[in-house]
């Protein structure tokens, strides 16, 4: 079994700040999206849809936090991603695994949203 997406469902306004985070700062870009019954965004890495967001009234931010603690991509440039939180003025932490030789950065998207990207071989000076 693999992790096929994530769906990030709110007001339109919320995805277009969500479009913008995913695209500017991890790299991802817009593609294909099927013509479903609302509007949204399929956001790719690569050649894979690995973000979803969908237009939804239903969904709302949570006061407090939730199980779901983060969602993890694996990524190669870990200064480029560093200068485009410090660029976007996004706070984060980056914590370097030496056993496993894994840099993790983690951070929170504008919906809340805990976001870690890890590189291998990839170490923060």
């Amino acid at each position: 079994m693999n992790l096929n997406h994530i769906n990030i469902s709110g007001p339109r306004k919320l995805l277009e700040k969500e479009k913008e985070f995913f695209c500017n700062v991890l790299g991802l870009r817009e593609g294909y999206r099927p013509d479903f019954s609302s509007n949204g965004y399929w956001l790719y890495g690569n050649e894979k849809a690995i973000v979803h967001l969908a237009e939804s009234e239903k969904h709302y931010k949570n006061e407090k936090q939730g199980y779901l603690d983060h969602v993890a991509f694996q990524s190669s440039g870990l200064k480029q991603l560093i200068q485009n939180l410090i660029k976007h003025d996004i706070k984060h932490k980056v914590i370097y695994l030496s056993e496993i030789n894994i840099s993790q950065v983690f951070f929170k998207s504008p919906s809340g949203i805990g976001i870690e990207v890890s590189f291998e071989n990839e170490k923060h000076s």
